[in-house]
């Protein structure tokens, strides 16, 4: 499918929920770490076609605070397949010119994760491209929660007035401080629901649901969910002119 794409009507913010993993290694016959496993191309993909249309910020759902609930051999293997991966995409990082972030409750995870991620960080800080967040142990109500803590600790100290909080202020308390809000929310599986991520965020952000579980996600999924993207209008609660007649 050939897709024309407006270059100068980009969301600079695209955030996905990787879903359909497990599903997709029960169709194979096989465990659901197969499917995990069987993701990576998804998110190369991804990322890469990001860095090719000029997407400044992508941000993937890799592992929210409830998947610490899943059985614990999955979450040991989620856990080493993150650290591979981290270790072996890094050099692709650097050639794209893509820069690593992590957002979430990263003190959460194995040492050796955090050590591997944040080498990962430090390598591509000056890459000035793509950005690509990952979301590690993470969940929207926790954030929020984590933020309201930190205001609350700032006017106990006299550093912040309750007069002075106001949406915008309070967003510099979130993990996504400096990061624009995403315009496009993809979420693959056709599920149909948030999943607790970027609550405070996505107010405003256009939807995407498609079919695909996430291993099959390639560019030209990716490109179909921008193409719909800029299908419609943003008009953040107001109305058109045709709807003010």
């Amino acid at each position: 499918m050939n897709l024309s794409i407006d270059k100068e009507n980009l969301p600079k913010h695209i955030a996905i929920i990787m879903d359909g993993n497990g599903r997709w290694a029960k169709k194979q016959g096989a465990r659901r770490i197969f499917g995990h496993k069987n993701a990576i191309q998804a998110v190369r993909e991804s990322s890469e076609i990001c860095a090719e249309l000029g997407i400044k910020y992508l941000t993937l759902y890799a592992f929210s605070t409830e998947n610490w609930k899943r059985p614990q051999a999955e979450v040991f293997g989620l856990m080493e397949l993150l650290v591979s991966t981290i270790q072996s995409e890094t050099q692709t990082l650097i050639k794209n010119n893509i820069r690593l972030e992590a957002i979430g409750d990263i003190e959460a995870l194995p040492v050796k994760c955090q050590k591997e991620l944040q080498d990962s960080i430090n390598k591509t800080c000056k890459n000035d491209g793509l950005t690509l967040i990952l979301a590690l142990s993470y969940s929207g109500r926790w954030e929020i929660v984590e933020a309201v803590k930190k205001v609350l600790k700032d006017v106990k100290s006299g550093l912040l007035s309750e007069d002075n909080i106001s949406m915008e202020l309070f967003s510099n308390y979130l993990c996504t401080k400096g990061i624009p809000d995403p315009e496009l929310l993809i979420r693959t599986s056709g599920e149909m629901r948030i999943s607790n991520f970027l609550l405070w965020q996505i107010a405003y952000t256009e939807l995407y649901i498609t079919d695909v579980l996430w291993p099959d996600f390639r560019k030209e999924h990716l490109k179909e969910a921008i193409a719909s993207y800029q299908k419609r209008e943003r008009r953040f609660g107001k109305v058109t002119e045709k709807e003010q007649v």
